[in-house]
């Protein structure tokens, strides 16, 4: 495989060697758990930030876990004879992971990261020197071909991910390969492509160090090393999604148009899914000056797919630009050369008529309905992560709902989602609260308000008694009409099982 980049990479064809790297590490606790405990929470807190002084104090001493973090982590050089203790060292300067500096000391090639995998596994993420987000050199300036470690966008991108048991995944845009990693759990078969030789080359390195399974690895853009008869049950992709002048920077700088790459990867990813299988990405898009940003995005959704498209954040132009100059590092360059660069962003937004930016999640289920639902929704409040269970449910109750009208509703049975609390807001010592919020405390923890037709219903459900049955009996409380109380609440029912207020008994 060709390299490109700052310096040459370990070799990915000595499997044995990377099992008895992994071996070593685990012997020494180098994993997410036994970093904690080494460096304490301030000094672990501070690696993230890429702030390595208190990581450095803390590891002071000689034992086989602060050699590897000072290693690996930290960057430093470390004497031969103390890394000979942790590691069959000659094999790894033979494989390339590590290379002789100085006179007697060695030093990592690579950043490698501890990582903990959703069922307690011990994942190592592979990526250059300086280049992991918690690393010794944090976000900088780079060059264009390096593979960034894992961040906060990947993190949240496995997070949402539907982990149901599937036959094929693809991970476009891998990287570092966090996300095969994560498939290759659940999928029996991982694909994953990225424009970027070298990070197919890493995210070998990474599978291999975690003990995964080996990827189908495939250069290429986008969906372009996917064969046209080839279809996925899973598709996911963190792709270079940042909507900038240009394309300066390969691993964040899509390099089409404003928010075109995000809106054909969108756009191409339904005629690769197979029926039922969840396409899953992070992307940002414009807010173009006389558009909603709502009815934009659902422009892009692929005929024969649901959509759920949540918008977790906006930012204004001038933020946006700010933000990603200062990840490349262009504020801590020549000044002259920064405000031109920033010049030229509020330019290219300024032709493209665009006030804002947001960023958030889409996901696609590839449907057989011939009438599927989009749903997209500003929602910037804190959700529990994991949160692909809450996705996958949410889709089963699009189906649920599509395939039941009013009188069936009122024919089902319901019941109260776990951990929901009904709150009621009024002017202490009112007789009556001004409003009754239903609210959840898992998941996407929404509120929504509801009457008191609403909050009494949701109340009765435990699964025993139908809606009409619960609706009849409110009706003779409150002395409503019961024809008239059935006809206009399974609005309400649809919203509250739509949410996730709701879950149909049985």
């Amino acid at each position: 495989m060709t390299d490109t980049g700052p310096a040459s990479l370990p070799a990915v064809d000595r499997p044995d060697t990377a099992a008895r790297l992994r071996d070593a590490l685990l012997a020494a606790s180098f994993t997410a758990d036994g970093l904690l405990d080494l460096l304490g929470a301030a000094a672990y807190a501070a690696l993230a930030r890429s702030e390595t002084v208190p990581a450095l104090r803390a590891t002071r001493g000689d034992t086989p876990l602060e050699t590897l973090v000072r290693l690996f982590l930290l960057q430093q050089p470390v004497p031969h004879a103390r890394v000979a203790a942790v590691l069959p060292v000659q094999e790894a300067l033979e494989a390339g992971w590590l290379r002789r500096v100085g006179g007697d000391e060695v030093a990592a090639t690579v950043d490698v990261r501890p990582y903990g995998g959703p069922g307690g596994e011990d994942w190592f993420i592979v990526s250059d020197l300086g280049c992991a987000v918690g690393g010794a050199g944090g976000i900088g300036q780079r060059d264009e071909g390096v593979v960034l470690g894992v961040g906060g966008a990947s993190t949240t991108l496995a997070g949402i991910t539907v982990r149901t048991p599937v036959a094929s995944a693809l991970d476009l845009g891998t990287g570092s390969g966090i996300q095969a990693l994560h498939a290759a759990r659940h999928a029996t078969r991982v694909t994953a492509t990225d424009l970027n030789p070298r990070a197919l080359h890493v995210t070998a390195l990474t599978l291999a160090l975690s003990g995964a399974p080996a990827a189908d690895l495939r250069e290429g853009s986008l969906f372009e090393p996917v064969r046209d008869d080839e279809t996925f049950d899973l598709i996911v992709s963190n792709p270079p999604f940042v909507i900038s002048p240009g394309a300066r920077l390969t691993y964040r700088d899509g390099g089409m148009g404003g928010d075109d790459l995000c809106r054909s990867l969108v756009q191409q990813a339904g005629e690769r899914l197979n029926e039922g299988g969840f396409a899953q990405f992070l992307a940002n898009w414009q807010h173009v000056a006389g558009e909603d940003w709502q009815d934009r995005l659902r422009s892009w959704v692929p005929r024969g797919c649901d959509a759920w498209i949540v918008q977790r954040e906006v930012q204004d132009v001038t933020q946006y630009a700010e933000l990603w100059l200062r990840d490349a590092g262009d504020h801590r360059g020549d000044q002259a050369e920064y405000q031109a660069r920033y010049d030229a962003w509020l330019d290219e937004f300024e032709a493209r008529k665009v006030r804002a930016v947001g960023f958030g999640w889409i996901t696609l289920r590839k449907t057989g309905s011939a009438e599927p639902v989009v749903t997209a929704e500003e929602w910037p409040h804190p959700v529990e992560q994991p949160l692909g269970e809450t996705i996958r449910a949410h889709f089963d109750r699009l189906d649920y709902l599509r395939g039941h009208d009013d009188a069936a509703l009122l024919d089902s049975h319901f019941k109260l989602a776990p951990e929901v609390v009904q709150e009621q807001v009024g002017l202490p010592g009112a007789e009556d609260p001004e409003h009754v919020v239903l609210r959840q405390h898992r998941g996407m923890r929404r509120a929504t308000k509801v009457d008191t037709v609403g909050a009494g219903f949701a109340g009765v459900c435990d699964g025993t008694l139908s809606a009409g049955r619960i609706l009849d009996a409110i009706a003779q409380l409150v002395g409503e009409d019961a024809v008239l109380l059935r006809d206009r609440t399974p609005a309400q029912i649809r919203l509250l099982v739509e949410q996730g207020f709701l879950e149909p008994a049985g």
